[in-house]
């Protein structure tokens, strides 16, 4: 069965746009004009992932969000994000949200971000024992890490920040969340300092990072398997 994927955007041409392009791709659509419609759809359908624009009429989209996470905790939302709302992308993912996709955006990419939101999903019910990327294979029974098939010491602390990682991977982590999983200091000088380690010992340049990018203000993410590289920002 196709997926399901509810709008929930106050703008008519914005949800002609995604009506027209998801349908092409085979998923099902469901639409609400605003946060209390979307609420009553899901109190009624079953949906397999959310895009939600945080600009609706009737509340706050960031209230929407939380309440969604609330009563749906593993249903994927991907939000929909104005190119300037830095600050607000940071609360919405720590709110919960999987992933971003910024205004105007292209529909190659927003479909990219839907397919990788749906197989994170499937990733988390039912974990992969070994992870693949790229050169990169991660064990996460006997914690072994390799890169072109040669075991890759890490410490402690660099193994967890990546676990965290592979464990979402595709999905965009904000600093916040970084520290709080694997309950570190909360100065983002700690953590970028933890990547760049993590890069030396996993990309080939760690300066045109292809496996573990940034997202800059914002995060990190770690690319997902079958995924394009996408273009990072150099450094931490």
């Amino acid at each position: 069965m196709s997926p399901t994927i509810l709008v929930v955007d106050d703008e008519p041409p914005i949800r002609r746009l995604l009506r027209l392009g998801l349908a092409t791709q085979g998923y099902r659509l469901l639409e609400a004009p605003n946060g209390r419609t979307a609420l009553e759809i899901l109190g009624r359908e079953e949906a397999d992932l959310v895009i939600l624009d945080l600009g609706l009429p009737d509340m706050r989209g960031h209230d929407l969000l939380r309440t969604i996470r609330e009563r749906h905790p593993d249903l994927p939302i991907v939000v929909l994000s104005s190119r300037d709302d830095e600050p607000g992308k940071v609360e919405a993912l720590d709110q919960g949200a999987d992933d971003y996709v910024t205004k105007p955006f292209g529909m190659a990419e927003l479909l990219a971000r839907l397919r990788t939101a749906l197989r994170h999903q499937l990733a988390v019910q039912g974990e992969r024992p070994v992870f693949r990327v790229d050169r990169l294979s991660v064990d996460l029974v006997r914690r072994v890490v390799r890169v072109d098939g040669a075991e890759v010491r890490l410490t402690p602390r660099e193994y967890a920040f990546l676990r965290i990682l592979v464990l979402h991977a595709g999905k965009v982590l904000t600093h916040a969340q970084l520290m709080q999983e694997v309950s570190a200091s909360s100065d983002p000088q700690y953590l970028r300092v933890y990547m760049r380690q993590l890069r030396q010992k996993l990309e080939a340049d760690p300066e045109r990072p292809r496996i573990l990018l940034t997202e800059t203000g914002i995060g990190y993410r770690l690319r997902a398997p079958d995924d394009d590289p996408t273009p990072a920002a150099r450094g931490a």
